[in-house]
């Protein structure tokens, strides 16, 4: 494989129905090996991958790269383009693709019916299988749980091309990435290493830069107070070399005056106060010329009640289906208006098609109940942001605080008709809150979430006195704010295809209780 390299000279971009660039003047170098793009929901990361493959032109500026480039997008709502040619494919770098990421031959033809980290990993797959110059994937660890995880990072560690790589995941972009563009609208910034190496940077040169900014800000003050007081004191010695009010025939004091002018004195001070104005002049543009990061307000206190009913929901005993000749077996559900409660299990468990049949069952108003589900349809999102557009001015107030500590722009997102997934489910969650909800459920909460926000989530659901429901692999999280365990797990832990069964474990007191 050629040396390929992703150059950004000069890059400045816009989007026709926003009011600022989103990016000026990037000057960005991608060589071979994984780099990692960073940054909160909104930021643009997304577009930078689109416009590092040419899915995206600049409006200045120039992109420069030759080589044959993949995009994988965060959502996997259709199979990817030579999918069907994967699981055809006998050579030796397919079967070693398929037997790392598990993808089966069976999935063949049942897309929508697969979990959406089956689909991830196919997607993945179909990707690196292809062997691009350039690779750009966005998110690519949302949705599995650590197997596939582990699965996936093997095949990633493989491809020996430019490899870009949009992710909230701390520990993947520490694994594979030999530097980090760290993105704050309209600047980015390239840094080597991980993240974790590149945020230590990123803090360092903040502390270093608020620290020239408090030095320049105190020396224009001190230049500001001198400059006040040499003012003040040219304004009383002028007042006291004026003639106005002296009678003309007072020779001896209009002599005195006149003396004082002929010194010199009058012009000293002038030229004193000039250069006062310039040294001033200089320390503000010094200071104006420091960059500091401008830290927001983050956290919301959620809104929401405890119900009065015994319970939120009751499921008899039953089995669902989950494809040909497979069923997972559920026991008999309950749940009272303060628990807490983790879904878990392995990708294509069953764990959606549970809630699915969950959220059916509630007993509770629908307006009650504020449901996000793991992947958010393109329709859906653009309706929310339509409908944010047209409440109320307090309402819509009230949703753009919510969003703003969550850690995006409120007027970004409604300048844009397709937000990022990430504004989209706290977009829903906010909406959700205005009807003080008596249940929430999340199906993989924390997918498309930048780090600031999952913890400013985290906080917010631990308030919320209303039942909780949650679905994830995020191991940390779950810990943090749940209390019950729903294990899926399969039944015959020999076979890929079996049956999936429920138990249900206390988490304080790890037993099986159902």
């Amino acid at each position: 494989m050629s040396q390929a390299t992703v150059l950004f000279q000069n890059v400045s971009f816009m989007y026709d129905t926003a009011s600022v660039p989103l990016f000026v003047n990037l000057q960005l170098h991608f060589p071979v090996g994984w780099s990692g793009i960073i940054g909160a929901n909104g930021c643009g990361k997304t577009t930078l991958l689109q416009l590092a493959v040419g899915k995206l032109q600049p409006q200045q500026g120039q992109v420069q790269s030759l080589a044959e480039a993949v995009y994988c997008p965060q959502r996997t709502d259709e199979p990817p383009p030579f999918f069907d040619a994967l699981l055809d494919a006998t050579d030796g770098s397919a079967r070693r693709l398929k037997g790392q990421l598990e993808v089966a031959e069976s999935w063949r033809g049942r897309w929508h019916t697969l979990s959406h980290g089956e689909r991830k990993r196919a997607q993945i797959g179909v990707a690196v299988w292809r062997r691009p110059q350039i690779l750009a994937i966005d998110e690519p660890t949302n949705h599995l749980d650590a197997t596939a995880r582990d699965l996936l990072i093997t095949a990633l560690r493989s491809f020996q091309g430019v490899g870009l790589l949009v992710s909230h995941d701390r520990t993947l972009l520490d694994t594979l990435c030999q530097q980090c563009v760290f993105i704050d609208p309209p600047q980015a910034v390239l840094r080597p290493g991980g993240f974790s190496q590149g945020s230590r940077q990123a803090k360092a040169e903040a502390r270093r830069a608020d620290k020239q900014y408090a030095h320049a800000k105190r020396e224009r003050q001190r230049i500001e107070r001198e400059a006040h007081r040499r003012r003040a004191d040219a304004a009383q010695a002028h007042h006291k070399r004026s003639k106005r009010g002296l009678a003309k025939k007072d020779h001896d004091a209009r002599g005195q005056k006149n003396l004082a002018r002929a010194t010199g004195k009058d012009g000293v001070g002038g030229k004193l106060l000039r250069q006062l104005d310039a040294r001033l002049d200089r320390a503000r543009h010094t200071q104006a010329s420091i960059s500091v990061t401008k830290t927001s307000a983050l956290g919301i206190w959620m809104p929401g009640m405890q119900s009065k009913r015994a319970t939120l929901f009751s499921l008899p005993a039953c089995r669902l289906p989950l494809g040909p000749e497979r069923w997972l077996h559920v026991p008999s559900l309950t749940m009272r208006p303060d628990d807490r409660i983790a879904l878990t299990g392995a990708n294509g468990s069953g764990k959606s098609t549970l809630i699915a049949r969950l959220i059916k069952s509630v007993d509770l108003p629908p307006e009650r109940v504020t449901y996000i589900p793991q992947e958010i349809p393109r329709r859906q999102a653009e309706a929310s942001v339509s409908q944010t557009r047209s409440l109320a001015k307090d309402k819509r107030g009230q949703l753009m605080t919510i969003i703003s500590r969550l850690g995006s722009q409120p007027q970004r997102l409604l300048e844009t008709g397709q937000p990022s997934p990430g504004e989209v489910r706290k977009l829903l969650l906010a909406l959700g809150m205005v009807h003080t909800p008596q249940l929430i459920v999340m199906d993989e909460p924390t997918n498309h979430l930048d780090v600031p926000s999952i913890e400013c989530l985290e906080a917010a659901l631990q308030d919320c006195p209303c039942g909780l429901l949650l679905v994830s692999h995020d191991e940390y999280f779950l810990s943090r704010l749940t209390k019950t365990r729903w294990q899926i797990r399969r039944q015959d832990e020999q076979s890929s295809h079996a049956d999936m069964t429920l138990r249900i474990v206390d988490v304080d007191t790890p037993r099986a209780i159902g």
